[in-house]
């Protein structure tokens, strides 16, 4: 998998830990190993203009997910699937936003900018959480994503190469 990291917010982060839970993800979702992602690092008065514009919301957000092309049905599941890969999107993160909500939470910005790309992956391949099933699904799926990859990660793993 290709996930470009671009850090534009100003803030320092784990930017190798981003594409390794990213790259994560996108394995055990089943997405092609050819896939190409990018994750965009903003500060607070980008985020906030993405996210009026794109959401007509007032205010920065913690994370934007943006899809390239439309998955076909099946395209991602728990196996891989053919033919090729695609560009599945951008995901837009604010780190200043998630230092406040990290510590609001009590695991720090980097756990949560961890848990926010998770979340706009999640979003790229078509899971969303807008009525209460889908948002079980999709916050289970979550949480189980990142316990696993953290497990593998303190185990010394490669989860985070």
């Amino acid at each position: 998998m290709t996930v470009d990291v671009a850090n534009e917010s100003g803030t320092p982060v784990d930017e190798t830990a981003l594409m390794g839970v990213c790259r994560y993800v996108l394995d055990r979702m089943g997405v092609h190993p050819l896939a190409e992602l990018s994750v965009l690092l903003v500060d607070v008065a980008t985020m906030e203009a993405l996210h009026v514009r794109w959401m007509d919301e007032p205010g920065p957000t913690d994370v934007l997910a943006f899809p390239m092309d439309e998955l076909p049905p099946g395209r991602a599941g728990t196996e891989r699937s053919e033919p090729g890969p695609e560009l599945l999107g951008d995901v837009v993160l604010c780190p200043e936003v998630a230092e406040r909500q990290g510590a609001e939470a009590g695991h720090g910005r980097q756990a949560e900018l961890e848990l926010l790309a998770t979340h706009g992956v999640l979003h790229l391949l078509g899971y969303d959480h807008a009525d209460p099933e889908e948002h079980a699904e999709m916050f289970g799926l979550q949480e189980r994503l990142l316990t696993e990859w953290r497990e593998q990660a303190q185990a010394g793993g490669a989860a985070r190469t």
